[in-house]
């Protein structure tokens, strides 16, 4: 949603409120009738982006968890294997993870070799 959505609604609804306000005659009438037609189209608008967007966000939330699950699940995994010394499994495991396993009797690099 953009923030010029929001600006042309508050305009529309502020302008309505003014018009609200002043005395009335026939040309401030049809003005105030023209404006309550911009308003009401544009709060529609708003409110469709509105909904939209919330929408957006529960995805974004279930993909989330879906996501947290998945790494935990592997986490587990690779715990498992470590604990019960299965090294193929750990290392398919951290595969998954994209993680390189080291050996304990080799060296790091040396800064030059990264």
């Amino acid at each position: 949603m953009d923030g010029d959505e929001r600006i042309e609604y508050d305009a529309y609804r502020s302008d309505l409120e003014m018009l609200s306000q002043t005395p009335r005659s026939e040309i401030s009438s049809i003005k105030l009738e023209e404006a309550q037609r911009n308003f009401n189209g544009h709060k529609t608008h708003y409110d469709r982006l509105r909904a939209d967007v919330a929408i957006k966000l529960k995805f974004l939330e279930e993909n989330k968890v879906k996501v947290m699950h998945k790494q935990l699940l592997l986490f587990h995994n690779a715990v498992s294997a470590y604990f019960s010394g299965n090294q193929t499994a750990l290392e398919a495991t951290l595969k998954q993870f994209n993680i390189k396993v080291r050996s304990p009797n080799t060296a790091p690099p040396s800064w030059l070799e990264q």
